[in-house]
Protein backbone atom coordinates (compact mmCIF):
# COMPACT_ATOMS: atom_id res chain seq x y z
CA UNK A 1 0.00 0.00 0.00
CA UNK A 2 1.76 3.87 -1.08
CA UNK A 3 1.70 6.69 1.59
CA UNK A 4 -0.83 7.88 0.06
CA UNK A 5 -3.49 5.02 -0.10
CA UNK A 6 -2.18 4.09 3.89
CA UNK A 7 -3.60 8.00 4.78
CA UNK A 8 -6.61 7.69 3.07
CA UNK A 9 -6.96 4.67 5.26
CA UNK A 10 -6.43 6.09 8.35
CA UNK A 11 -8.33 8.62 7.59
CA UNK A 12 -11.32 6.26 5.97
CA UNK A 13 -11.55 5.14 9.33
CA UNK A 14 -11.30 7.62 11.59
CA UNK A 15 -14.62 8.90 9.68
CA UNK A 16 -15.96 5.39 10.10
CA UNK A 17 -15.07 5.24 13.73
CA UNK A 18 -17.01 8.78 14.25
CA UNK A 19 -13.96 10.26 15.05
CA UNK A 20 -14.09 12.76 12.31
CA UNK A 21 -18.00 13.54 11.17
CA UNK A 22 -19.75 14.90 8.96
CA UNK A 23 -19.38 18.58 8.83
CA UNK A 24 -15.82 18.03 10.35
CA UNK A 25 -12.94 20.12 8.04
CA UNK A 26 -9.43 17.93 7.67
CA UNK A 27 -6.23 19.29 8.04
CA UNK A 28 -4.68 21.13 5.37
CA UNK A 29 -2.50 19.52 2.85
CA UNK A 30 -0.03 22.10 4.59
CA UNK A 31 -0.55 20.75 8.38
CA UNK A 32 -0.81 17.16 7.40
CA UNK A 33 2.56 17.75 5.28
CA UNK A 34 4.20 18.66 8.47
CA UNK A 35 2.72 16.59 11.33
CA UNK A 36 3.35 13.47 8.86
CA UNK A 37 6.52 14.79 7.12
CA UNK A 38 5.03 13.89 3.63
CA UNK A 39 4.57 15.41 0.05
CA UNK A 40 1.64 17.85 -0.66
CA UNK A 41 1.17 15.46 -3.68
CA UNK A 42 1.12 12.57 -1.26
CA UNK A 43 -1.70 14.47 0.75
CA UNK A 44 -3.62 15.69 -2.49
CA UNK A 45 -3.73 11.95 -3.41
CA UNK A 46 -5.30 10.74 -0.50
CA UNK A 47 -7.65 13.45 -0.62
CA UNK A 48 -8.52 13.01 -4.26
CA UNK A 49 -8.97 9.26 -2.91
CA UNK A 50 -11.29 10.10 -0.52
CA UNK A 51 -13.35 12.32 -2.73
CA UNK A 52 -13.89 9.62 -5.39
CA UNK A 53 -15.55 7.46 -2.86
CA UNK A 54 -17.70 10.06 -1.59
CA UNK A 55 -16.51 10.91 2.12
CA UNK A 56 -14.99 14.26 1.94
CA UNK A 57 -15.71 17.05 -0.16
CA UNK A 58 -13.53 20.02 -1.83
CA UNK A 59 -15.30 23.39 -0.50
CA UNK A 60 -13.60 26.48 -2.64
CA UNK A 61 -11.39 28.93 -0.64
CA UNK A 62 -12.56 26.84 2.53
CA UNK A 63 -10.76 23.05 2.22
CA UNK A 64 -11.62 19.56 2.81
CA UNK A 65 -14.57 18.15 4.55
CA UNK A 66 -16.01 15.33 5.59
CA UNK A 67 -19.66 14.84 3.43
CA UNK A 68 -22.60 13.70 5.03
CA UNK A 69 -22.88 9.89 5.87
CA UNK A 70 -25.04 9.02 2.81
CA UNK A 71 -27.05 5.64 2.76
CA UNK A 72 -27.20 6.76 6.66
CA UNK A 73 -30.93 8.25 6.39
CA UNK A 74 -32.58 4.72 4.99
CA UNK A 75 -32.25 1.51 6.45
CA UNK A 76 -30.26 -1.51 4.96
CA UNK A 77 -32.96 -4.29 3.88
CA UNK A 78 -32.67 -7.73 5.59
CA UNK A 79 -31.65 -10.63 4.98
CA UNK A 80 -33.73 -12.49 2.00
CA UNK A 81 -36.23 -15.48 3.19
CA UNK A 82 -36.80 -17.37 -0.19
CA UNK A 83 -38.96 -20.79 0.05
CA UNK A 84 -36.90 -23.55 0.45
CA UNK A 85 -37.75 -26.43 -1.81
CA UNK A 86 -36.83 -26.79 -5.05
CA UNK A 87 -38.29 -24.92 -8.50
CA UNK A 88 -38.89 -26.09 -11.96
CA UNK A 89 -37.41 -22.99 -14.22
CA UNK A 90 -40.16 -21.09 -16.20
CA UNK A 91 -38.47 -17.52 -15.96
CA UNK A 92 -37.45 -17.07 -19.50
CA UNK A 93 -40.44 -15.07 -21.17
CA UNK A 94 -40.83 -13.24 -18.21
CA UNK A 95 -37.15 -11.65 -18.07
CA UNK A 96 -37.24 -11.33 -22.29
CA UNK A 97 -40.11 -8.80 -21.88
CA UNK A 98 -38.56 -6.74 -19.35
CA UNK A 99 -35.29 -6.45 -21.18
CA UNK A 100 -36.59 -6.10 -24.39
CA UNK A 101 -37.65 -2.31 -22.43
CA UNK A 102 -34.27 -1.01 -21.98
CA UNK A 103 -32.85 -1.16 -25.66
CA UNK A 104 -34.13 2.20 -26.01
CA UNK A 105 -31.16 4.84 -26.05
CA UNK A 106 -33.41 7.27 -25.43
CA UNK A 107 -34.73 5.96 -22.29
CA UNK A 108 -32.56 6.81 -18.94
CA UNK A 109 -30.96 3.42 -18.33
CA UNK A 110 -31.70 3.64 -14.70
CA UNK A 111 -32.30 -0.76 -15.50
CA UNK A 112 -29.54 -1.50 -17.47
CA UNK A 113 -27.08 -4.39 -16.98
CA UNK A 114 -24.32 -2.57 -18.54
CA UNK A 115 -22.08 0.74 -17.25
CA UNK A 116 -21.86 3.42 -19.78
CA UNK A 117 -20.03 2.76 -22.45
CA UNK A 118 -17.64 5.79 -22.51
CA UNK A 119 -16.19 4.76 -19.47
CA UNK A 120 -14.28 2.22 -21.41
CA UNK A 121 -10.61 3.22 -23.69
CA UNK A 122 -12.33 1.89 -26.65
CA UNK A 123 -10.77 4.34 -29.00
CA UNK A 124 -7.30 2.85 -27.59
CA UNK A 125 -9.21 -0.78 -27.78
CA UNK A 126 -9.93 -0.54 -31.58
CA UNK A 127 -6.17 0.64 -32.32
CA UNK A 128 -4.89 -2.51 -31.39
CA UNK A 129 -7.21 -4.39 -32.84
CA UNK A 130 -6.45 -2.74 -35.99
CA UNK A 131 -2.85 -3.70 -35.09
CA UNK A 132 -4.22 -7.50 -34.59
CA UNK A 133 -6.54 -7.47 -37.98
CA UNK A 134 -3.18 -5.94 -39.72
CA UNK A 135 -0.74 -8.42 -37.63
CA UNK A 136 -3.02 -11.68 -38.19
CA UNK A 137 -1.11 -14.74 -38.83
CA UNK A 138 -3.36 -17.43 -40.79
CA UNK A 139 -1.99 -20.38 -38.74
CA UNK A 140 -3.40 -18.98 -35.38
CA UNK A 141 -6.73 -19.51 -36.64
CA UNK A 142 -5.39 -23.28 -35.59
CA UNK A 143 -3.37 -23.03 -32.88
CA UNK A 144 -5.59 -20.51 -31.27
CA UNK A 145 -8.45 -22.69 -31.02
CA UNK A 146 -10.00 -23.70 -27.68
CA UNK A 147 -8.32 -23.55 -25.01
CA UNK A 148 -7.44 -20.21 -26.75
CA UNK A 149 -4.66 -17.69 -27.37
CA UNK A 150 -1.39 -18.72 -25.45
CA UNK A 151 -0.93 -15.26 -24.45
CA UNK A 152 -4.10 -13.85 -23.30
CA UNK A 153 -4.16 -16.73 -21.29
CA UNK A 154 -0.73 -16.13 -19.93
CA UNK A 155 -1.43 -12.27 -19.39
CA UNK A 156 -4.92 -13.67 -17.74
CA UNK A 157 -2.88 -15.38 -15.20
CA UNK A 158 -0.86 -12.71 -14.66
CA UNK A 159 -4.07 -10.68 -13.24
CA UNK A 160 -4.73 -13.95 -10.78
CA UNK A 161 -1.29 -13.63 -9.73
CA UNK A 162 -1.62 -10.04 -8.87
CA UNK A 163 -4.39 -11.11 -6.34
CA UNK A 164 -2.62 -13.57 -4.71
CA UNK A 165 -3.89 -16.66 -6.92
CA UNK A 166 -1.54 -19.11 -8.37
CA UNK A 167 -3.61 -20.63 -11.60
CA UNK A 168 -2.20 -22.74 -14.40
CA UNK A 169 -2.39 -21.26 -17.99
CA UNK A 170 -3.71 -24.68 -18.93
CA UNK A 171 -6.33 -24.38 -16.71
CA UNK A 172 -7.71 -20.86 -18.38
CA UNK A 173 -10.48 -21.51 -21.48
CA UNK A 174 -11.20 -18.75 -23.54
CA UNK A 175 -15.19 -18.13 -23.86
CA UNK A 176 -17.09 -15.49 -26.02
CA UNK A 177 -18.00 -13.53 -22.82
CA UNK A 178 -18.93 -14.53 -19.11
CA UNK A 179 -21.57 -15.55 -20.13
CA UNK A 180 -21.11 -18.27 -21.94
CA UNK A 181 -18.53 -19.69 -19.37
CA UNK A 182 -21.19 -20.02 -16.96
CA UNK A 183 -23.38 -22.02 -19.39
CA UNK A 184 -20.17 -24.70 -20.07
CA UNK A 185 -19.96 -24.51 -16.53
CA UNK A 186 -23.07 -25.44 -15.83
CA UNK A 187 -22.84 -27.98 -18.96
CA UNK A 188 -20.17 -29.82 -16.95
CA UNK A 189 -20.96 -30.22 -13.92
CA UNK A 190 -24.78 -30.86 -14.07
CA UNK A 191 -27.04 -33.29 -16.12
CA UNK A 192 -30.50 -32.13 -16.78
CA UNK A 193 -32.98 -32.66 -13.81
CA UNK A 194 -29.96 -31.91 -11.43
CA UNK A 195 -30.44 -29.40 -8.46
CA UNK A 196 -28.07 -26.15 -8.27
CA UNK A 197 -28.05 -23.65 -5.26
CA UNK A 198 -28.50 -20.38 -6.07
CA UNK A 199 -28.33 -17.54 -3.84
CA UNK A 200 -31.91 -15.19 -3.88
CA UNK A 201 -31.88 -12.81 -5.32
CA UNK A 202 -29.89 -13.77 -7.96
CA UNK A 203 -28.79 -13.01 -11.52
CA UNK A 204 -31.28 -13.46 -14.09
CA UNK A 205 -29.39 -14.93 -17.19
CA UNK A 206 -28.09 -17.54 -14.48
CA UNK A 207 -32.23 -18.30 -14.02
CA UNK A 208 -31.97 -18.52 -17.96
CA UNK A 209 -29.11 -21.18 -18.73
CA UNK A 210 -30.13 -23.37 -15.93
CA UNK A 211 -33.53 -23.46 -17.11
CA UNK A 212 -32.41 -24.13 -21.01
CA UNK A 213 -30.28 -26.90 -19.84
CA UNK A 214 -33.26 -28.35 -18.04
CA UNK A 215 -31.82 -27.70 -14.17
CA UNK A 216 -33.74 -27.35 -11.30
CA UNK A 217 -32.96 -24.63 -8.67
CA UNK A 218 -33.29 -24.24 -4.81
CA UNK A 219 -32.79 -20.46 -3.87
CA UNK A 220 -30.62 -19.67 -0.76
CA UNK A 221 -30.89 -16.50 1.49
CA UNK A 222 -29.00 -13.49 1.13
CA UNK A 223 -28.21 -10.45 2.63
CA UNK A 224 -27.71 -7.18 0.49
CA UNK A 225 -24.22 -6.41 1.85
CA UNK A 226 -22.89 -9.62 2.91
CA UNK A 227 -23.94 -12.22 0.05
CA UNK A 228 -25.00 -15.63 0.84
CA UNK A 229 -26.04 -17.21 3.84
CA UNK A 230 -23.67 -19.76 4.94
CA UNK A 231 -25.41 -21.26 7.50
CA UNK A 232 -28.32 -21.64 4.92
CA UNK A 233 -26.22 -23.26 2.61
CA UNK A 234 -24.37 -25.45 4.53
CA UNK A 235 -28.33 -27.14 5.90
CA UNK A 236 -29.31 -26.72 2.11
CA UNK A 237 -26.04 -29.65 1.32
CA UNK A 238 -27.31 -31.77 3.96
CA UNK A 239 -30.70 -32.25 2.91
CA UNK A 240 -30.80 -31.97 -1.18
CA UNK A 241 -28.54 -33.41 -3.86
CA UNK A 242 -26.97 -30.46 -5.06
CA UNK A 243 -24.58 -30.58 -7.65
CA UNK A 244 -23.11 -26.76 -8.26
CA UNK A 245 -23.51 -23.81 -6.83
CA UNK A 246 -24.42 -20.86 -9.15
CA UNK A 247 -22.84 -17.58 -7.06
CA UNK A 248 -21.65 -14.09 -7.35
CA UNK A 249 -19.39 -13.52 -4.13
CA UNK A 250 -17.55 -9.93 -5.10
CA UNK A 251 -20.52 -7.30 -5.47
CA UNK A 252 -23.32 -9.40 -6.83
CA UNK A 253 -25.72 -8.53 -9.35
CA UNK A 254 -28.55 -7.48 -8.29
CA UNK A 255 -27.82 -6.41 -4.22
CA UNK A 256 -23.99 -5.21 -4.48
CA UNK A 257 -23.34 -7.48 -1.67
CA UNK A 258 -19.82 -8.60 -1.05
CA UNK A 259 -19.03 -12.13 0.83
CA UNK A 260 -15.79 -10.98 3.16
CA UNK A 261 -12.76 -13.14 2.83
CA UNK A 262 -13.27 -15.22 5.86
CA UNK A 263 -16.56 -16.47 4.67
CA UNK A 264 -15.02 -17.03 1.21
CA UNK A 265 -12.88 -19.43 2.76
CA UNK A 266 -15.40 -20.64 4.93
CA UNK A 267 -17.53 -21.42 1.53
CA UNK A 268 -14.54 -22.93 -0.74
CA UNK A 269 -13.17 -25.22 2.16
CA UNK A 270 -17.07 -26.42 2.90
CA UNK A 271 -17.97 -27.19 -0.80
CA UNK A 272 -14.84 -29.08 -0.98
CA UNK A 273 -16.36 -31.40 1.52
CA UNK A 274 -19.37 -31.97 0.20
CA UNK A 275 -17.29 -32.27 -3.07
CA UNK A 276 -19.97 -30.29 -4.65
CA UNK A 277 -18.31 -27.05 -7.47
CA UNK A 278 -18.40 -23.75 -7.02
CA UNK A 279 -19.56 -21.93 -10.57
CA UNK A 280 -18.51 -18.46 -9.52
CA UNK A 281 -19.45 -15.52 -11.54
CA UNK A 282 -17.08 -12.71 -10.76
CA UNK A 283 -17.47 -10.15 -13.47
CA UNK A 284 -17.33 -7.29 -11.20
CA UNK A 285 -14.09 -8.30 -9.36
CA UNK A 286 -12.23 -5.48 -10.25
CA UNK A 287 -14.36 -2.79 -9.67
CA UNK A 288 -13.53 -2.89 -5.98
CA UNK A 289 -13.59 1.14 -4.22
CA UNK A 290 -11.09 0.08 -1.71
CA UNK A 291 -7.15 0.13 -1.67
CA UNK A 292 -7.82 -3.23 -1.48
CA UNK A 293 -8.94 -6.34 -3.77
CA UNK A 294 -11.65 -8.83 -2.53
CA UNK A 295 -9.90 -12.12 -2.11
CA UNK A 296 -10.15 -13.97 -5.22
CA UNK A 297 -11.35 -17.70 -4.87
CA UNK A 298 -8.64 -19.43 -6.61
CA UNK A 299 -5.95 -18.44 -4.24
CA UNK A 300 -7.03 -20.91 -1.55
CA UNK A 301 -5.13 -24.08 -1.32
CA UNK A 302 -7.46 -26.64 -2.94
CA UNK A 303 -9.85 -25.04 -5.86
CA UNK A 304 -9.70 -28.06 -8.39
CA UNK A 305 -13.90 -27.68 -7.77
CA UNK A 306 -14.10 -23.67 -8.26
CA UNK A 307 -14.78 -22.87 -11.39
CA UNK A 308 -14.19 -19.83 -11.72
CA UNK A 309 -15.69 -17.47 -14.61
CA UNK A 310 -14.98 -13.78 -15.67
CA UNK A 311 -14.94 -11.34 -18.95
CA UNK A 312 -13.20 -8.01 -19.72
CA UNK A 313 -16.79 -6.67 -20.77
CA UNK A 314 -17.88 -4.85 -17.21
CA UNK A 315 -14.34 -3.17 -16.67
CA UNK A 316 -12.62 -3.15 -20.25
CA UNK A 317 -14.07 -4.18 -23.14
CA UNK A 318 -17.99 -4.30 -23.87
CA UNK A 319 -18.76 -5.74 -26.78
CA UNK A 320 -15.63 -7.34 -27.29
CA UNK A 321 -17.14 -10.75 -25.86
CA UNK A 322 -13.87 -11.80 -24.14
CA UNK A 323 -14.26 -13.66 -21.15
CA UNK A 324 -12.77 -17.27 -19.65
CA UNK A 325 -13.07 -19.91 -17.03
CA UNK A 326 -10.15 -20.92 -14.64
CA UNK A 327 -11.81 -24.36 -15.06
CA UNK A 328 -9.98 -26.38 -12.20
CA UNK A 329 -10.96 -30.17 -13.08
CA UNK A 330 -13.30 -29.52 -15.33
CA UNK A 331 -11.07 -28.12 -17.83
CA UNK A 332 -10.74 -30.79 -20.33
CA UNK A 333 -14.57 -31.33 -20.16
CA UNK A 334 -15.47 -27.38 -20.93
CA UNK A 335 -12.47 -27.15 -24.08
CA UNK A 336 -14.52 -29.91 -25.68
CA UNK A 337 -17.91 -28.56 -24.99
CA UNK A 338 -16.57 -25.15 -26.71
CA UNK A 339 -15.41 -27.19 -29.04
CA UNK A 340 -18.60 -28.72 -29.85
CA UNK A 341 -20.77 -26.08 -29.63
CA UNK A 342 -19.12 -22.28 -30.92
CA UNK A 343 -16.05 -24.06 -31.76
CA UNK A 344 -13.56 -20.70 -30.60
CA UNK A 345 -13.76 -17.12 -29.55
CA UNK A 346 -12.83 -14.50 -32.34
CA UNK A 347 -9.07 -14.87 -32.32
CA UNK A 348 -7.89 -11.06 -33.59
CA UNK A 349 -10.53 -10.12 -30.58
CA UNK A 350 -8.39 -12.11 -28.64
CA UNK A 351 -4.53 -11.17 -29.93
CA UNK A 352 -5.92 -7.56 -29.34
CA UNK A 353 -6.91 -8.70 -25.55
CA UNK A 354 -3.17 -10.14 -24.78
CA UNK A 355 -1.41 -6.75 -26.41
CA UNK A 356 -3.61 -4.35 -24.59
CA UNK A 357 -3.21 -6.13 -21.56
CA UNK A 358 0.67 -6.37 -22.10
CA UNK A 359 1.03 -2.56 -23.29
CA UNK A 360 -2.19 -0.44 -22.68
CA UNK A 361 -2.40 0.92 -19.18
CA UNK A 362 -5.01 -1.65 -17.82
CA UNK A 363 -4.40 -0.97 -14.31
CA UNK A 364 -4.39 3.06 -15.00
CA UNK A 365 -8.10 2.29 -16.76
CA UNK A 366 -8.89 0.46 -14.00
CA UNK A 367 -7.63 3.09 -11.02
CA UNK A 368 -9.56 5.68 -12.88
CA UNK A 369 -12.89 3.44 -13.38
CA UNK A 370 -13.31 2.63 -9.91
CA UNK A 371 -12.97 6.44 -8.96
CA UNK A 372 -15.00 7.39 -11.38
CA UNK A 373 -17.76 4.59 -10.21
CA UNK A 374 -17.78 5.71 -6.90
CA UNK A 375 -18.48 8.75 -7.36
CA UNK A 376 -21.60 7.83 -9.25
CA UNK A 377 -22.16 5.88 -6.33
CA UNK A 378 -22.49 8.45 -3.72
CA UNK A 379 -24.19 10.67 -6.31
CA UNK A 380 -27.23 7.94 -6.96
CA UNK A 381 -27.42 7.54 -3.49
CA UNK A 382 -27.76 11.27 -2.36
CA UNK A 383 -30.62 11.44 -4.83
CA UNK A 384 -32.37 8.46 -4.07
CA UNK A 385 -32.25 9.86 -0.32
CA UNK A 386 -33.61 12.85 -1.28
CA UNK A 387 -36.18 11.97 -3.51
CA UNK A 388 -37.59 8.37 -2.49
CA UNK A 389 -40.21 7.20 0.77
CA UNK A 390 -38.34 7.20 4.06
CA UNK A 391 -39.44 3.77 4.38
CA UNK A 392 -37.23 2.80 1.31
CA UNK A 393 -33.96 0.27 2.52
CA UNK A 394 -30.60 0.65 0.42
CA UNK A 395 -26.97 -1.25 1.84
CA UNK A 396 -24.28 1.15 0.28
CA UNK A 397 -21.90 -1.36 -2.25
CA UNK A 398 -18.30 -1.04 -1.77
CA UNK A 399 -18.20 -2.26 -5.28
CA UNK A 400 -19.69 -2.56 -8.72
CA UNK A 401 -22.30 -0.55 -9.74
CA UNK A 402 -25.89 -1.88 -8.39
CA UNK A 403 -27.69 -0.73 -6.15
CA UNK A 404 -30.63 -3.09 -4.34
CA UNK A 405 -33.67 -0.83 -2.90
CA UNK A 406 -36.04 -2.26 -0.43
CA UNK A 407 -39.13 -0.30 -1.64
CA UNK A 408 -42.52 0.16 1.20
CA UNK A 409 -44.37 -2.99 0.81
CA UNK A 410 -47.43 -1.29 -1.07
CA UNK A 411 -45.04 -0.56 -3.86
CA UNK A 412 -45.46 -3.55 -6.72
CA UNK A 413 -42.00 -3.03 -8.54
CA UNK A 414 -43.59 -4.51 -11.47
CA UNK A 415 -46.33 -1.97 -11.97
CA UNK A 416 -43.38 0.87 -11.24
CA UNK A 417 -41.37 -0.59 -14.01
CA UNK A 418 -44.05 0.36 -16.29
CA UNK A 419 -45.06 3.50 -15.32
CA UNK A 420 -41.52 4.50 -15.41
CA UNK A 421 -41.03 3.28 -18.94
CA UNK A 422 -43.98 5.45 -19.79
CA UNK A 423 -41.48 8.40 -18.20
CA UNK A 424 -38.77 7.13 -20.18
CA UNK A 425 -37.03 5.69 -17.35
CA UNK A 426 -35.98 2.06 -17.30
CA UNK A 427 -35.65 0.22 -13.96
CA UNK A 428 -34.89 -3.58 -13.16
CA UNK A 429 -37.95 -5.04 -11.12
CA UNK A 430 -37.09 -7.81 -8.49
CA UNK A 431 -39.11 -10.55 -9.78
CA UNK A 432 -36.72 -11.18 -12.14
CA UNK A 433 -34.00 -12.26 -9.89
CA UNK A 434 -36.20 -14.53 -8.45
CA UNK A 435 -36.69 -18.29 -9.71
CA UNK A 436 -40.51 -17.85 -7.90
CA UNK A 437 -40.81 -14.16 -8.80
CA UNK A 438 -40.15 -12.84 -5.35
CA UNK A 439 -38.93 -9.31 -4.31
CA UNK A 440 -42.07 -8.00 -5.33
CA UNK A 441 -41.41 -4.62 -3.67
CA UNK A 442 -37.71 -4.27 -4.42
CA UNK A 443 -35.92 -2.74 -7.51
CA UNK A 444 -32.51 -2.80 -8.90
CA UNK A 445 -30.90 0.30 -9.78
CA UNK A 446 -27.93 1.26 -12.31
CA UNK A 447 -25.34 3.89 -10.97
CA UNK A 448 -22.81 3.52 -13.59
CA UNK A 449 -23.30 6.31 -15.95
CA UNK A 450 -22.60 9.76 -15.31
CA UNK A 451 -24.99 11.92 -13.10
CA UNK A 452 -26.89 14.13 -15.52
CA UNK A 453 -29.75 16.66 -15.15
CA UNK A 454 -31.53 13.64 -17.01
CA UNK A 455 -30.91 11.22 -14.07
CA UNK A 456 -31.44 13.80 -11.88
CA UNK A 457 -34.86 14.07 -12.65
CA UNK A 458 -35.39 10.65 -13.49
CA UNK A 459 -34.87 9.91 -9.48
CA UNK A 460 -37.36 12.62 -8.67
CA UNK A 461 -39.69 11.30 -11.37
CA UNK A 462 -39.37 7.65 -9.31
CA UNK A 463 -39.47 8.72 -6.26
CA UNK A 464 -43.32 10.84 -7.06
CA UNK A 465 -44.35 7.34 -8.60
CA UNK A 466 -43.38 5.68 -5.69
CA UNK A 467 -45.42 7.79 -2.99
CA UNK A 468 -48.07 7.39 -5.72
CA UNK A 469 -48.32 3.84 -4.67
CA UNK A 470 -48.59 4.13 -1.17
Amino acid sequence: MGLYQSLAFETEKLISDGVLMAGDRLPSVRQVCKSRNVSPVTVTQAYYLLESRGLIEARPKSGYFVRARLGQRLHEPEMSHPVSNSTELQVSDFIFQILNSVKNPSVVPLGSSFPSPYLFPLDKLGRFLGQAARKFDPISTVTDLPPGNEELRRQIVLRYLSRGAVVPTDEIVITSGAMEGLNLCLQAATSPGDLIAIESPTFYAGLQASERLGLKVIEIPSHPREGISLEALEDALRRYPIKACLLMLNFANPTGSLVSDARKKYLIDLLGRYDVPLIEDDVYGELYFGSQAPLCSKSEARTDHVMHVSSFSKCLAPGYRIGWVAAGRYTEKIVRLKLSTTLATTIPVQIAMADFLKNGGYDHHLRRLRQQLAVQESVLIDAVERYFPPESKLARPVGGYFMWIGLPDQVDALKLHKMALDQGISIAPGPIFSAKREFANCIRLNYGYPDSVQQQAAIATLGRLISAQL
